[in-house]
């Protein structure tokens, strides 16, 4: 699969819920893309997740990718509890439906087209990559 795609991933909110926006920086080799976007009602959660989905829908074919992200809750979501969720039909530990499953199962699908790594980076901490996406996840919320 040659060398890995890295992706730096970010939300955003102002207000939990409240206008969101989601940002990504795609490096491989040379070549750099950033995305992003924006919902006008939304919560942070699901700005995390929406970064991770659309920067793992960029890709055009199976790759190997180094995910950073400052979201714990993505982070430990796949890595761990997605799989448990799945074996207890979509409900918690505590039978309770697990929030933001439409987007869950959407990365689930996503991640298994592709050979991932994640990684939690600190926010706010000076990683340039991070940083990036973090401008990016706000500039989605302007544009709304």
């Amino acid at each position: 699969m040659g060398n890995p795609v890295i992706i730096y991933t970010d939300g955003a909110c102002r207000g939990n819920p409240g206008p969101g926006g989601w940002g990504a920086v795609l490096i491989h080799g040379n070549h750099r893309k950033e995305l992003y976007g924006g919902e006008s009602s939304t919560t942070n959660n699901r700005m995390e997740l929406t970064a991770a989905i659309e920067s793992l829908k960029a890709l055009t074919r199976a790759s190997r990718v180094s995910v950073y992200t400052d979201s714990t809750y993505v982070k430990n979501g796949v890595q761990g509890w997605l799989r448990n969720w799945k074996k207890n039909n979509w409900q918690t530990a505590q039978r309770k439906p697990v929030k933001n499953q439409d987007l869950w199962k959407v990365l689930d699908e996503l991640v298994c087209r592709h050979d991932v790594d994640w990684h939690w980076v600190k926010g706010h901490s000076g990683n340039p990559g991070n940083e990036r996406a973090d401008l990016l996840a706000n500039r989605g919320i302007d544009g709304l």
